[in-house]
């Protein structure tokens, strides 16, 4: 699977399938990208590789908690980051051909959902952070 920022500065390779899509519905995903939440993949660092544009990608870690978000400094989309030291996440959009195979699996943070955010899919909600 490949996959690339909005204005395809940005580029890098899945090289095997993820197990599915979590979508975290917290406050801080909410406002890093302004929707309901991220929708991401999580894959082994072995199962990544950036094939261009790393030097484009800036990131912010918000003050007092554990939280980063990284991006593209050109167009802004949200990009792949460090899930933990084994593991990469990869926002969900940004995979090309090969993504209409995936489901969301997990909903994460429910409780901490907006108002209006209606979750409509068979993905397992989780009030907080889930494992997997």
């Amino acid at each position: 699977m490949q996959g690339q920022c909005n204005c395809g500065a940005i580029g890098f390779e899945i090289s095997t399938v993820p197990n599915g899509i979590f979508v975290c519905h917290c406050s801080i995903c909410r406002r890093a990208t302004g929707s309901n939440g991220i929708a991401v993949v999580v894959v082994d660092n072995e199962a990544f590789r950036w094939t261009h544009g790393q030097s484009l990608i800036s990131t912010w870690k918000k003050p007092d908690a554990d939280w980063q978000t990284w991006f593209c400094r050109q167009c802004g989309s949200p990009v792949p980051g460090h899930n933990d030291a084994s593991r990469m996440f990869v926002p969900a959009g940004l995979i090309g051909e090969g993504a209409e195979t995936l489901v969301v699996k997990h909903h994460i943070w429910v409780e901490s959902r907006a108002g209006w955010d209606v979750i409509g899919d068979d993905g397992k909600q989780h009030l907080e952070a889930f494992e997997g």
